[in-house]
């Protein structure tokens, strides 16, 4: 046999490489469930950049400095789980041998908070994309804010892995178009071209030239034929890395399941166990020596163990930087702990507006504007913006400048009409640190942030949506811009505060609650229309308690009206038709069902006592939802059908939102 034919002897990088994909059958066949196929054709790639290019400390996974490494195609878990592992952050091989079990560190899909490491969690495919987009936007924010000549305390990279679904779902490319128009330099997007989806290859769905589509979203476009050689994986990264100007995709041929004899290359390997004879066929065929499951050889153990070192190295010498900086721009240095720790001055909400009833009307989404802008005043690192809909939602903060490329220290974000990469960017702003971020549109277009917002409330991510022209009142665009179902579908995600203020005093306790919330996002629900301004004595801290007596009669109820933002001042107008009538009614605000909640059973009987079974809740959107307060005595005056086009005071008139109605409905009930 000549000396070129001679088979290859596997080397350090092989066997490192084969622990990876190792771990991941294994993980996967004992949990009898799993996704093996893309970690065993990512494991290259995977470690090329985790051991060669990725700035990254395993003793210290949250140093400011890092690169971020986000996994969009989270069905992957098992490669990110092994490379956490190998390298030395605190994730145990029990931990990967108990994957996908209750209690474990390593569940089916990557989860933000609960493994060390993960700086996301991924599964809905696309929203790791346009998370790193968000990390990416916050790294250049803070690098232009903070960092001064020769002073470089912001300079990291983020890098995503994503495969064909992540590049299918819309999301993906909503945000990669944002990106490129930004020139994001320091994104890098590491593409498993492997050409399988669940159902078959990827011909059957999706034959576009995805090198084309990036190019023309202003991307470096960068081919790597052999997505198995982490040489050439390593050489493109820094090709990647050269390029300043432009985000850049790495577009890797690889190989799902590679090395197995029977499931290579097949949709069967995307989301089963390989079976234990596949995985016995597979060792052998990628030379594998090891007879034990979850066995990893010293010499790979200790190969990527060095990340400890470098990594340790890499956060020092940072530091010393950090040290001169802190020297010479102290100012600078307190702003930065501030805005990573998210400091809140004593007293700042003094500095909020307050309003008067002597102002007359005012929209919620106008007052929200305002307080908006006092509070960006505070707080230097609240930025955010509006899915083209600013002028509308009142969302720009005057005197700061837009964030554009090479304009990165301005405020003002321009998402574009792309609420879903909008709410997406978000959380990988907050995610990257640094930054509080807030996002507006039409509350008829929540649906479109939907599955952002629920991922962002499964991280308890703080960020506030501020969602306008929130009823029928719109008005003249009509029942496809009219939102009636939206408040219940927002309700009903866990870990989301909706609040829906009366009025532009309760406007600033909204915005005030959305600030001083550590542990869940806050959807701010505003009126297009001007609504009166209450006595502000009457509304104080009612925001606090989600649900209060604004006006109380005299002695028991005999009726309870509830209701919330613009039909509150209808309903305080019915409660003195009715009691002009010797009819005792109480009106309960609730500008928030999810804060009343917290309350204890004491409070919510007192302010809803069960022994007033005569009750209306009032309120445009569809009814479902408040049988919980109203009971099976109760009703409400909602809308469980779709809106109309016509001035927003006729369509309200016409589905009953007046005065009279609560008033006719109230008689009626007490008869």
């Amino acid at each position: 046999m000549s000396k070129g034919a001679q088979k290859k002897q596997p080397t350090i990088d092989d066997l490192c490489i084969n622990t990876i994909r190792t771990l991941s059958m294994d993980a996967v066949q004992k949990a009898n469930s799993g996704h093996p196929g893309a970690p065993m054709g990512l494991a290259p790639a995977g470690y090329a950049l985790w051991t060669r290019v990725l700035k990254h400390n395993p003793a210290n996974p949250d140093w400011p400095d890092r690169d971020r490494f986000v996994l969009s195609g989270g069905h992957a878990s098992m490669l990110l789980y092994s490379l956490l592992h190998l390298t030395g952050y605190d994730l145990s091989l029990e931990e990967i041998q108990n994957f996908r079990q209750w209690g474990s560190k390593t569940p089916g899909h990557p989860e933000y908070g609960h493994t060390p490491g993960v700086e996301t969690t991924t599964g809905p495919l696309g929203q790791g994309f346009a998370n790193a987009v968000g990390m990416a936007m916050a790294e250049r924010h803070l690098a232009a804010g903070f960092n001064q000549k020769g002073h470089d305390i912001v300079d990291h990279y983020t890098y995503v892995m994503c495969g064909d679904g992540d590049l299918m779902e819309g999301v993906a490319s909503e945000a990669a178009s944002l990106a490129g128009h930004l020139g994001l330099g320091k994104l890098i997007c590491l593409y498993d071209d492997n050409g399988i989806s669940i159902e078959g290859t990827t011909g059957i769905a999706f034959t576009e030239n995805v090198g084309k589509r990036f190019d023309a979203y202003r991307w470096q476009v960068i081919k790597v034929k052999d997505g198995s050689d982490p040489d050439a994986i390593e050489k493109a990264l820094h090709e990647a890395k050269a390029e300043t100007g432009k985000p850049s995709i790495i577009m890797l041929k690889t190989h799902i399941a590679h090395g197995s004899p029977n499931k290579q290359d097949s949709a069967d390997a995307h989301g089963s166990p390989l079976g234990e004879a596949e995985i016995e066929l597979t060792k052998a065929a990628l030379g594998w020596k090891e007879k034990t499951p979850f066995a990893i050889p010293k010499k790979a153990l200790d190969k990527f163990r060095k990340c400890i070192k470098s990594g340790e190295k890499a956060e020092a010498g940072w530091k010393k930087v950090y040290q001169k900086y802190t020297q010479k721009y102290p100012q600078l240095a307190d702003d930065w702990i501030n805005a990573l720790t998210r400091f809140m001055p004593k007293g700042w909400e003094a500095d909020l507006p307050q309003f008067t009833p002597e102002e007359g009307p005012m929209a919620t989404r106008a007052a929200s504007g305002k307080v908006l802008n006092a509070a960006a005043a505070i707080f230097p690192s609240l930025m955010g913006g509006s899915a083209d809909l600013a002028p509308s939602n009142k969302t720009f903060i005057d005197g700061s400048p837009e964030f554009q490329k090479k304009h990165y220290a301005g405020r003002n974000i321009r998402f574009g009409v792309r609420e879903f990469a909008m709410g997406a960017i978000m959380s990988g702003m907050f995610l990257h640190g640094g930054v509080r971020p807030y996002g507006g549109t039409f509350l008829v277009f929540a649906d479109y942030v939907r599955p952002a917002i629920r991922v962002a409330a499964l991280m308890k991510l703080p960020v506030v949506y501020v969602f306008t022209h929130d009823s029928v009142a719109v008005g003249e665009d009509g029942p496809t811009h009219q939102p009636v179902e939206h408040l219940a579908a927002l309700r009903a995600i866990p870990n989301l505060t909706v609040i829906r203020p009366a009025d532009a005093t309760e406007t600033a306790q909204a915005w005030r609650k959305a600030i001083a919330t550590n542990d869940r996002p806050v959807a701010l629900i505003l009126s297009r229309q001007k609504l009166p301004i209450l006595d502000a004595k009457l509304t104080a801290c009612g925001v606090d308690q989600g649900g209060y007596i604004l006006s109380d009669c005299p002695g028991r109820p005999q009726i309870l009206l509830i209701a919330t933002g613009a039909e509150v001042h209808i309903t305080l107008k019915a409660q003195q038709m009715l009691a002009d009538q010797g009819i005792a009614a109480r009106v309960v605000n609730m500008p928030s069902w999810e804060i009343f909640e917290e309350h204890s059973e004491t409070y919510k009987k007192r302010i809803l006592p069960p022994a007033v079974k005569a009750r209306i809740a009032i309120e445009a959107g569809i009814s479902m939802g408040w049988e919980r307060y109203v009971g099976p005595s109760g009703t409400v005056l909602g809308i469980d059908h779709f809106g109309a086009s016509a001035p927003g005071a006729t369509v309200l008139e016409n589905f009953g939102f007046t005065a009279e109605k609560i008033v006719e409905t109230a008689l009626a009930m007490l008869k």
